[in-house]
């Protein structure tokens, strides 16, 4: 049997070299604008946990880990990525109120922040007391001590601290909004109003420049390591919601890959080049006599943030690749639906009278079937190669 060929993935993919360098320079991209292109939902609470898992000792992971593997959940909120940006909307409000004079304004800033702060102390009370997720008598906790499985007061406090920095874009102000309606009214009545008139061509320019200013469709981030975060934590749950990947086709794939270790593996150095450049930012400023040497260390972790792309790129490639499975998955099963009717079909042409429409069926059908599996097979390949890559640099 010949070896299938590599070199370009079926159907919509380009060749694997030009995949690498498309999914790769987009990555880089949208870190380096601090934005990815979309709108995006919020991440999963799997997602927001593996994150969080990097702000954490390593004790407190593994706790995390082997939880995990038993299905112990963390207490559920509705969504760690609004536990975020409630965080930092308090912050904002509490901010204005401190720079208010007394008076009403004063008072509707510390009241929105005292709103906010009630919703936010609800969602700790959870996270770190629940007796539904934790053990709470001295048996229960030593035994969960035993197993390995119980998180210590101070940790959940740490991992509820952590979740609050769940990466999420940054919501659009009401002054954003306000202008983006205003832009889009003006650019339609402009374009309208110059229509079939002397003046066509100007008001088309005029549309087009007042269109440029409307924000483009995409989500911002506060930084380069939060747009990587993020984008880690989406690339997780699009593989994990993916078909194929929970398939039998991939088994021997899913085997080789553990997404949540490795998200938080990724977490865990983003975070941790994050600190440690915010501390050589710090010293430089505090002794500006020791810039050189101080740049020079700066200098050597972009290595890191290069081996961070590259890792995030990789799952960026699996999860790319798995879009295109997805859909092949789809008719491999109504391919099998269909050559499952042949029977029925054969025999109730056979009563009409119309057998020459069955052997075009059936050859229509056994061709799909064949094209469809065949592009698995080329997929799994690919992925292999994927995986092999991203697991090389654990």
């Amino acid at each position: 049997m010949t070896e299938p060929d590599h070199s370009n993935i079926p159907g919509e993919f380009e060749s694997q070299p030009e995949r690498r360098e498309r999914i790769a320079a987009q990555v880089r991209r949208w870190c380096e604008q601090c934005r990815i292109e979309g709108h995006h939902d919020p991440l999963s609470d799997d997602a927001a946990v593996a994150i969080a898992s990097g702000y954490l000792d390593e004790s407190a992971r593994s706790v995390l880990a082997v939880r995990r593997s038993l299905a112990r959940r963390i207490p559920d909120i509705g969504g760690f990525g609004e536990l975020r940006l409630l965080t930092e909307e308090r912050e904002r409000a509490a901010a204005r109120a401190a720079v208010q004079r007394p008076g009403l304004s004063r008072m509707v800033f510390e009241h929105r922040a005292s709103e906010i702060d009630k919703r936010i102390r609800a969602a700790r009370q959870s996270i770190v007391h629940s007796s539904a997720h934790y053990a709470q008598g001295v048996r229960a906790v030593r035994r969960e001590r035993r197993d390995g499985i119980h998180l210590e007061l101070d940790q959940r406090e740490a991992l509820f601290r952590a979740l609050q920095r769940t990466p999420a874009p940054i919501p659009a102000t009401g002054v954003d909004r306000a202008r983006d309606a205003v832009l889009t009214v003006a650019s339609d009545r402009v374009s309208r109003w110059s229509e079939r008139t002397i003046a066509a061509d100007a008001g088309r320019r005029a549309a087009e420049v007042l269109a440029r200013q409307m924000p483009d469709e995409a989500d911002r981030f506060v930084d380069r390591y939060d747009t990587l975060l993020f984008l880690a934590g989406a690339l997780y749950d699009r593989i994990e919601s993916s078909p194929a990947w929970h398939s039998e086709h991939l088994a021997v794939q899913r085997s080789q890959l553990n997404l949540t270790d490795e998200l938080t593996q990724i977490a865990t150095d983003v975070i941790a080049l994050r600190g440690l450049l915010t501390e050589l930012d710090d010293a430089i400023s505090a002794a500006p006599a020791a810039r050189s040497g101080l740049e020079s260390r700066i200098a050597a972790l972009d290595t890191v943030w290069e081996q961070l792309l590259d890792r995030v790129a990789a799952l960026a490639r699996i999860g790319d690749l798995l879009g295109f499975a997805d859909g092949r998955m789809a008719m491999v099963e109504v391919a099998q639906r269909a050559a499952s009717l042949d029977d029925r079909i054969d025999d109730l042409i056979g009563r009409s009278g119309a057998r020459e429409l069955s052997t075009d069926n059936t050859n229509f059908v056994g061709d799909q079937f064949g094209g469809a599996a065949e592009s698995i097979g080329v997929l799994q390949s690919a992925l292999l190669g994927d995986i092999a890559e991203l697991t090389a640099k654990d």
